[in-house]
């Protein structure tokens, strides 16, 4: 019996342990199907590949319209330059410039900023001051003459350009000169520009078919020009010396007070 009794409880053991390695079985494999028993679980996962896929595929379409704006841009940019390239009033004008000086012995001064010697003025003034009296002090310094205008409340006088200025105040050397009026260019000061075309700089006195004022002769002065554009409200015009040495002789400023 005692034999018995030891045999039992050996299968007995034996038998636990199985029961025990049985159960971690189950419970193994239990906690390992766990993740995977939910379906909402596995279709999130779609989703978010699904989203994963989603976000990688986006630089092409963006490259797509990086290109495009590129392309958009320069359009505008080649249209603005068009543009730019014909103005009305003569044209834009650049950094140098053609400007003349020309009137009668006892007229106004007239004055003409053009592009190029054979282009239409974009700028054409005429001042209240006799040419004489011009002449007069620039044999004896330098002069300034600055020409001011009023700046307008009113949304559609603020789009004018600063050339584009109907009436002056007119300067000369710190005195009040009266005014001064833009002008269109007519048939008689185009055939006063053209006369003096082929000069590149110099002054003199050319022959008038249609004598004004008693005199039948016109005075002139034709030289190069810098322009300085300091803002939409002001420009700055300098003649410009042969030797580039010494200030100029002569100076043009436009403003807009």
């Amino acid at each position: 019996m005692a034999k018995a009794s030891q045999d039992t409880s050996k299968i007995h053991f034996h038998w636990t342990k199985k029961v025990g390695t049985e159960d971690d079985d189950v419970e193994q494999p239990s906690t390992f199907k766990q993740p995977n028993s939910n379906p909402s679980d596995q279709q999130d996962k779609k989703h978010e590949n699904i989203k994963i896929k989603t976000h990688v595929g986006v630089p092409t379409p963006r490259k797509k319209l990086q290109a495009v704006a590129i392309a958009r841009l320069r359009a505008v940019l080649t249209a603005f330059g068009k543009n730019r390239s014909n103005p009305p009033f003569g044209g834009l004008l650049g950094p140098r410039v053609v400007g003349t000086l020309f009137g009668s012995r006892r007229g106004h001064v007239h004055f003409a900023f053009q592009k190029e010697p054979n282009s239409p003025p974009a700028f054409l003034v005429e001042l209240a001051t006799p040419i004489s009296v011009l002449v007069r002090e620039m044999a004896s310094g330098l002069v300034r003459i600055a020409l001011e205008c009023d700046k307008e409340d009113n949304e559609e006088k603020k789009a004018v350009r600063l050339l584009e200025e109907p009436v002056w105040r007119t300067y000369c050397n710190g005195k009040k000169c009266g005014f001064a009026t833009r002008r269109d260019c007519g048939p008689k000061e185009w055939k006063i520009l053209k006369a003096v075309e082929p000069i590149s700089m110099g002054a003199g006195v050319l022959p008038l078919t249609e004598p004004e004022a008693g005199d039948g002769e016109l005075m002139y002065m034709r030289a190069k020009f810098e322009r300085i554009i300091g803002s939409r409200d002001s420009e700055a015009f300098y003649m410009m010396n042969p030797d580039s040495n010494g200030a100029p002789e002569l100076s043009i400023y436009l403003l807009r007070v």
